[in-house]
């Protein structure tokens, strides 16, 4: 195997009549010239790009008067991310994930679940066999549960529910 000899040198300069001639150069060198007037240029679009940002960030240190500080209730989009970024596309991902998860939750309570009355639509089920159940599902049953009461598609008594404390409490499917 041979070695490669080449070397790299990295030339930065002003304007172009500083490039050395080829005389000055040897065989075995390659050369990058990098622009400093690009760089430079490079350095102050960011720089202008981030005092704009900052000016509009309630967090940040700066205290001049200019600064916009959103006040709640007051704009529709307080507490919400910036329309298009990738915060926001990350929290309808999520949204639409865990909607599924409680859909998911749904149909294994009507599939496991008894019927309560004569027309069969109020379908229960004890905590403890839907968590026995649903172990193979998923890992966040009871975070599943408290979404799907919050959209009043479950009821069930208490605030939490504990693997083996509440394992007879009766989860109701309202829809």
């Amino acid at each position: 195997m041979g070695t490669n000899s080449r070397s790299t040198t990295i030339i930065i300069m002003d304007t172009k009549e500083d490039v050395p001639g080829p005389a000055q150069l040897s065989d075995t060198t390659a050369v990058c010239f990098v622009s400093v007037k690009g760089l430079k240029d490079n350095w102050q679009r960011w720089s202008d790009e981030r005092q704009e940002y900052q000016k509009h960030n309630p967090f940040s240190q700066d205290s001049r008067p200019s600064v916009v500080v959103p006040q709640r209730g007051k704009e529709d989009d307080y507490g919400r991310p910036t329309q298009g970024s990738r915060t926001e596309q990350r929290g309808q991902d999520a949204h639409t994930h865990v909607s599924r998860e409680v859909q998911v939750l749904c149909e294994a309570i009507r599939n496991i679940g008894e019927h309560r009355d004569v027309d069969g639509e109020v379908i229960t089920v004890k905590f403890g066999k839907l968590f026995e159940h649903y172990v193979t599902i998923s890992n966040k049953l009871v975070g599943i549960l408290l979404r799907a009461r919050k959209q009043r598609l479950v009821d069930f008594e208490g605030e939490m529910l504990w693997q083996g404390k509440d394992d007879h409490v009766v989860i109701t499917l309202l829809q």
